[in-house]
């Protein structure tokens, strides 16, 4: 079946001459004038990949992508052209989600080479609800993995400093292989010795003071789905005990109880501890790593990933605006600046709660360094000595490097990874004096 391509363009000579040049080359291709009658198709229709020029009659290009994901809609890759961009403009896009920027006049074959790689690169197969992790290298590579684990059912230990999005990595991989069966987390270090037991293995009625009647405990409705044990580092080693028993019998008995309940799920384990030394601390049982770290994910702090930082930005002021039921907000560009310079100790958790918070505090649509980070705006770093277009070009070029690392330097590869072209890479490579297996100084 042929790609389905969205034209949005109000040149009729430019729009006509697209239009014959992707069905010359097989594509499907509708083709409107307006953002309005874009918008109205785009909530009908699933396309392959918009194209979209950014002056158009009713309303810009930009406006247009940023009231999509506004209403929440599942977006199409969007690939934006213009005769009358900007740097900021297209860093802001890109930031926002968008595949790539195109100055007009370009070449055809180039763009063509883009919705080519763009379109072998739509797995049929993919799970719609399966959400994006991040757009860093590190979290591409980390969708690929999961995808991977999918097909098995080992026990699985994630890794990861507080904050950085432990369960939902945790909570997709359930998805991809369990869908709607259920999924169950228990935070170990949220109880006590005594709560913590009664909370995994339930109890009988009468079991304790206030067991009026009996209840099932975290293993038993994991039933069929998915038992993540989160923070299982600050687990107690008697409970570690039962545990270990637990998940080697498939058998658990509640407390006060005597028959045993048989259980099936997959186990998942989160900590923020390095287990193996808790281990040689005598704080963790080591039969019981070992039967947990069957397979071992560890998520990158957002200092080490701060691609991913606008991007997520972006979901979170929707998220905020739909819950506060106001207009969106928008980031200022020092905002900007603020949010890539900081260092973000408390990772992707601290960055939403800031986030919602200046929403809360903020009387217009612009968010500012100080509506962010409040009197410690300075202590942010929120103001380099770099335009906004000097330190852009610097993560871009660190983003190529990471890349070409992830895929061995072959370059084929690294432009699908990127959602680019080889000639485009090649051109990105040599803007920044990138050589071929060899950073150069």
């Amino acid at each position: 079946m042929a790609a389905h391509l969205c034209l949005i363009e109000d040149d009729d000579i430019m729009g006509c001459a697209l239009v014959m040049r992707f069905e010359l080359e097989g594509f499907q291709c509708d083709w409107f004038k307006t953002g309005k009658s874009a918008a109205e198709a785009l909530m009908k229709t699933r396309y392959s990949v918009v194209i979209s020029d950014i002056l158009l009659p009713d309303m810009t290009g930009e406006a247009l992508y940023m009231n999509l994901c506004e209403q929440g809609e599942r977006l199409p890759p969007f690939i934006f052209m213009t005769g009358h961009g900007s740097v900021n403009q297209a860093v802001r896009l890109l930031k926002l989600g968008a595949v790539d920027y195109l100055l007009k006049p370009f070449e055809p074959n180039h763009l063509l080479g883009m919705l080519r790689e763009l379109i072998a690169g739509q797995e049929p197969g993919e799970l719609a609800d399966a959400e994006q992790l991040g757009i860093s290298p590190a979290m591409i590579a980390l969708d690929e993995m999961l995808l991977r684990l999918a097909q098995s059912r080992a026990s699985v230990l994630i890794t990861g400093e507080s904050g950085v999005g432990k369960e939902c990595v945790a909570s997709k991989l359930h998805r991809l292989q369990s869908g709607e069966r259920p999924f169950v987390a228990a935070n170990c270090g949220a109880f006590n010795e005594g709560l913590l037991e009664a909370e995994l293995f339930g109890h009988e009625k009468g079991a304790f003071t206030g067991a009026v009647k009996a209840k099932k405990g975290l293993f038993e409705q994991a039933i069929g789905g998915t038992l993540l044990l989160d923070e299982i580092g600050d687990m107690p080693l008697s409970v570690q005990v039962k545990v270990l028993r637990a998940i080697q019998e498939r058998q658990i008995v509640r407390v006060g109880g005597e028959m045993p309940i048989n259980v099936d799920f997959r186990l998942m384990a989160a900590t923020h501890h390095d287990l193996k030394a808790r281990v040689e601390q005598g704080a963790f049982r080591e039969d019981l790593y070992y039967r947990m770290n069957v397979i071992q994910i560890r998520v990158p702090p957002l200092r080490e990933r701060r691609e991913d930082i606008l991007w997520l930005t972006a979901r979170f002021l929707t998220q905020a605006c739909k819950a506060g039921g106001g207009r969106r907000k928008l980031l200022s560009p020092a905002a900007e600046r603020s949010l890539l310079d900081y260092s973000w100790p408390g990772n992707v958790r601290e960055l939403k709660h800031l986030l919602e918070r200046a929403c809360v505090l903020a009387d217009g649509p612009l968010l500012t360094p100080e509506l962010l980070f409040g009197g410690s705006a300075a202590e942010a770093d929120s103001s380099p000595a770099t335009t906004l277009g000097e330190h852009m070009a610097g993560h871009e070029r660190e983003y190529i490097l990471r890349a070409l690392d992830a895929r061995g330097w072959q370059i084929q590869e690294t432009a699908n990874l990127l959602g680019i072209s080889r000639k485009n890479l090649w051109e990105k490579m040599k803007k920044h004096a990138i050589s071929s297996g060899n950073e150069m100084a």
